[in-house]
């Protein structure tokens, strides 16, 4: 589930443009300015005290700015926006403030944490502001501007009827008509047309504020949070992208001649990028949803998850015990009562809610939450480990600093998730009771297919999108280039292409939420690539001698010891010491993913051997 979710941390909170903080009116007591500095230079001593003055201060913010959020998504009305948003805007101030104030102690040598919390104030902000008060209300005004062009889109016929994404995506999931799914990938982009010059002078501002806080531009600033040189990020991505890519390029190959078979060669060319429309998918970004295309003769497994809760019983809060279940088999603690007395297991029929699935910690302690409108699907019963592994995590973080209060980097939180619901395994089913029977090994090339659908799919979308970002922050990409820029990189590293001709008209970047969203991308694909390290890795812990895909870490102490380890670090440390406790290596590794996919990978190659692969 690439979805955002709600996280109290240092740098979730202070991102999401729709979370927010009510800043304190007491004032960190120094000076800095630059007669100050002349006069009296600023001292370990003075950024020690900053650093207590600061966590206090935000501390107090994150509660007041997690229940306003909370109640927000939870009474959605005209009232609790209005509050949410005057929160919103005080955060942004508070913490231009203090990541500002940050910054006036970078020449000085300070002990590991001073640096490191003063570091994670300095990048707690997504889009650094100058310190400028006109340029920050433009630049506030901008972020509304895209963030309501978005939010509002809809895409309206010359009939006068008109479609939401919603409406949108649910058709695009179904539909294998080409000319109607053509119309709607057509229609959502309509409404990105209008983002292009307000995202101009956002790049333009916010790369402003980044070279005040010392960094090249925005995108540099964003790779900085990654406990290594931005430039090596960058490379390290790279490195990681190749391993996955022979993977990758053999599930693409098998589907565009699936697709060519179904839509015609005509439409679908066998030697050219996928037309990004049949795909399943608005953005061509995940592509399980075409699954009946391309699925494997004889695939069925034998069962429906959905038919098994049903058949036992299984009511949203069952759903729920019995994924906390599968946490307290590997030796942690149940969740506490006021989870199930405060989360939202089922939507209100008196009110509107925001249904998207979240884990939440409101106090930064031990007030454990999920909100979720859970139907009572297979899916969504994996959606509720994934969401508890969240709150695992937060629990287990809890009683570092407030500063280290948040995963060892942002694709950790998704991967812990993901991870754990790569054991929602058919053997794990039968184990809760829920299954009678393990089906034969013959059928797990439809369940290998339908999830490579989606997570091997996603991979180089996850990289690409904030490659564009980061190569229209550096200037690489000028603006007359945007959109070009934009289909060059899809093409190049997923073999998809616009399926009607586009110009710099359009602005089809502005089409995915992240983008006028401004939430950054690659923690997505981080935690596509760590979620099968870490099973791997938890997998030999736990003694498992099946293979990778069928096994299930449920009921090892083991395992959970090692997780845990790593889950009570927080970001304490660099994320690689955070990784080497769990696989041993210091090094990201996607072969883990290969190794899942490694019967599937067998499958497709066989399928393969007379096609034209590539693009």
């Amino acid at each position: 589930m690439n979805t955002s979710r709600f996280k109290l941390s240092m740098s979730a909170v202070i991102v999401a443009s729709t979370l927010a903080l009510t800043a304190c009116e007491a004032e960190i007591a120094i000076d800095t300015t630059d007669s100050a500095q002349t006069e009296k230079p600023l001292t370990k001593q003075d950024a020690n005290a900053f650093i207590a003055k600061a966590e206090q201060e935000l501390s107090q913010l994150y509660l007041e700015s997690s229940r306003a959020e909370w109640i927000y998504t939870n009474f959605r009305t005209h009232d609790t926006s209005a509050l949410s948003a005057e929160v919103n805007r005080k955060m942004t101030e508070s913490v231009v403030r203090l990541a500002n104030q940050a910054a006036q102690f970078d020449d000085l040598a300070l002990d590991y944490d001073a640096r490191r919390k003063l570091n994670k104030l300095k990048l707690a902000l997504t889009l650094p502001a100058p310190q400028d008060a006109e340029k920050t209300a433009q630049l506030s005004t901008i972020v509304a501007e895209l963030g309501g062009l978005y939010g509002k889109g809809k895409y309206c016929k010359d009939d006068g009827s008109c479609l939401s994404l919603g409406d949108m995506t649910a058709k695009m999931a179904t539909s294998r008509d080409y000319n109607e799914l053509l119309d709607l990938w057509q229609g959502w982009r309509q409404i990105s047309k209008p983002m292009r010059p307000l995202y101009e002078q956002q790049v333009t501002l916010t790369n402003e504020g980044a070279k005040e806080l010392g960094y090249a531009d925005t995108g540099a600033m964003w790779r900085s949070k990654y406990d290594m040189p931005a430039d090596d990020f960058t490379t390290e991505l790279d490195r990681i992208w190749g391993q996955v890519k022979p993977l990758y390029n053999s599930l693409h190959c098998h589907v565009r001649a699936k697709l060519g078979e179904k839509y015609g060669t005509d439409k679908v060319a066998q030697d050219e990028p996928i037309p990004a429309h049949l795909l399943g998918n608005m953005w061509a970004q995940a592509w399980g949803n075409i699954y009946d295309v391309v699925a494997p003769e004889n695939a069925d497994p034998g069962y429906d998850v959905t038919e098994l809760l049903a058949k036992n019983n299984y009511d949203e809060l069952k759903m729920v015990k019995g994924a906390e279940t599968f946490f307290t088999s590997m030796g942690f603690e149940p969740l506490p009562e006021t989870f199930y007395e405060r989360s939202l297991f089922v939507k209100p029929k008196d009110r509107d809610v925001q249904c998207h699935a979240s884990a939440w910690n409101i106090d930064s302690k031990d007030d454990l939450r999920i909100k979720m409108c859970i139907q009572r699907t297979g899916e969504e019963f994996s959606v509720i480990h994934h969401e508890l592994g969240h709150n695992f995590y937060q629990r287990a973080y809890n009683k570092q600093p407030l500063f280290y209060q948040e995963s060892a980097n942002d694709g950790f939180h998704e991967a812990i998730g993901d991870t754990i619901a790569l054991s929602v395994t058919p053997g794990y089913l039968k184990e809760i009771g829920l299954l009678e029977q393990v089906p034969d090994e013959s059928k797990d090339i439809g369940l290998l297919m339908k999830m490579a659908l989606d997570k091997v799919a996603f991979v180089p979308f996850g990289l690409m999108v904030d490659q564009w970002r980061w190569q229209v922050f550096s200037g690489q990409v000028k603006p007359q280039d945007y959109n070009k820029a934009w289909w060059e990189l899809r093409e190049k590293y997923q073999g998809v292409k616009a399926p009607i001709a586009r110009s710099e008209d359009d602005f089809d970047p502005g089409a995915k939420y992240h983008v006028p969203g401004n939430t950054p991308y690659t923690r997505y694909f981080l935690a596509h690539i760590l979620q099968f390290e870490f099973h791997r890795s938890l997998c030999e812990i736990a003694g498992n001698d099946k293979a990778i895909h069928r096994c299930s870490i449920y009921n090892s102490k083991e395992a959970g010891d090692k997780l845990n380890a790593m889950l009570e670090m927080g970001s304490s440390r660099p994320w690689q010491e955070a990784l080497e406790t769990i696989t041993g290596k210091p090094q990201m590794d996607a072969t883990a993913m290969l190794d899942y996919f490694a019967p599937l990978r067998r499958y497709l190659d066989e399928q393969n051997k007379d096609r034209n692969c590539g693009w």
